[in-house]
């Protein structure tokens, strides 16, 4: 059975910082790629960052050269250091691995708000 346990979400000040965790267990951490999604009410969820297998970084415009993604495939984990934080990055985190020949990811977190406050 795949689980992913997030941690580290919070409220931070306008500027602060972040880093969100997300343990994995039960596949093959190492062979699958892994992402970030953050989801804003009512709105549908949005990739915040995407971490391939060779350690390819994409990243949605508006978190490039703030957030950094990072995975460790010793501890199955995958980590999202969140730097330099805006009010708009208020959201529900959620982190999600083994992507789909269709780019679904297979498996996914129980999210984690994230929320900055002015």
């Amino acid at each position: 059975q795949v689980q992913l346990v997030e941690s580290g979400g919070g409220s931070v000040q306008a500027g602060g910082s972040l880093k969100l965790s997300c343990v994995t267990s039960g596949h093959i951490f190492s062979t699958c790629t892994v992402g970030w999604y953050r989801q804003y009410p009512g709105k549908d969820r949005e990739r915040v960052a995407r971490l391939g297998t060779r350690f390819q970084e994409t990243y949605e415009d508006s978190v490039r050269g703030r957030f950094t993604i990072s995975r460790d495939n010793a501890k199955t984990t995958l980590y999202l250091q969140m730097n330099r934080l805006k009010t708009e990055d208020t959201a529900v985190y959620y982190c999600a691995v083994c992507e789909d020949v269709f780019g679904t990811f297979q498996y996914w977190g129980q999210g984690t708000q994230v929320t900055v406050s002015s």
